[in-house]
């Protein structure tokens, strides 16, 4: 299916059907999806996904159409769902399970989680699979420090009642290592999610390096736990995703703009 054919299954554009608030939502929704592609997290085909809350007090949020690539979302084929998965949009496409169960489960108990990005990437699927996850040895990596949770594999997130320790296991943290499955990030904006997630991955790559160089931990340097804590701090004060995000829509818009439609 190219891109032509999207659209034309997905209708015309909504543009003028959904208020400028969720339109924005909508544009960025796409947008992260585009870039992820670019960027090569797309590992799984038509798999994983990322939401994003629409604002008001209904906790709708959009997911991406099942069955086509990252590189095919677009603003108006982006499906709109509720807390109890009916999709509100009169579309074509149906939606992840999988990704339902876990994103329904963080946009109902966080506010601040405004969108939620799970990838299987290689370096994050080997991460998970290590029994001391995420280790903090670069500056990078100390962004996440005191800031990832963890939660115990239970099989494809298709049983509703996992929601709770998914929930319960995130606790008040942006980011967490599904074990033995792969990684996640939430955020404020849909920019601040990615911006995480492009981190996080970078520095699971990183690790995989470094353990590669030292196979038995040896000659490996690690900051002390005063050091990491200040500079989390410093990355907790600066931010995240704002000012990087206008820099990574110019760099998408180089290559395309029909996410946008």
């Amino acid at each position: 299916m190219n891109a032509t054919a999207v659209r034309d299954i997905s209708g015309l554009s909504l543009r003028d059907r959904v208020s400028e608030e969720e339109w924005k939502v909508r544009v960025d929704l796409a947008a992260a999806y585009r870039l992820a592609h670019l960027y090569g997290w797309t590992t799984t085909l038509i798999y994983n996904h990322i939401s994003a809350r629409i604002p008001g007090p209904d906790h709708h949020f959009l997911l991406n159409p099942f069955g086509l690539r990252w590189d095919e979302v677009t603003a108006s084929n982006l499906v709109k769902i509720d807390l109890e998965g009916n999709i509100l949009d009169d579309t074509p496409y149906k939606i992840n399970n999988a990704g339902y169960t876990i994103h329904s489960a963080i946009h109902g108990a966080r506010e601040d989680a405004v969108c939620v990005i799970h990838t299987h990437t290689e370096a994050g699927m080997a991460v998970s699979a290590l029994s001391d996850g995420l280790i903090f040895t670069n500056q990078d990596s100390m962004m996440f420090y005191g800031h990832v949770a963890y939660h115990e594999f239970e099989g494809i997130a298709l049983d509703l009642s996992e929601r709770e320790r998914l929930v319960g296991d995130l606790g008040d943290n942006k980011v967490m290592i599904l074990k033995n499955h792969g990684l996640l990030t939430t955020g404020m904006s849909v920019a601040d999610a990615w911006v995480q997630m492009y981190f996080l991955e970078k520095v699971c790559s990183a690790q995989l390096s470094l353990m590669a160089a030292a196979p038995a931990g040896g000659g490996i340097h690690h900051p002390s736990r005063e050091v990491c804590e200040h500079t989390a701090k410093q990355y907790d004060d600066s931010g995240c995703g704002e000012r990087e995000w206008p820099a990574l829509l110019r760099q998408l818009d180089d290559v395309t703009t029909d996410y946008k439609y």
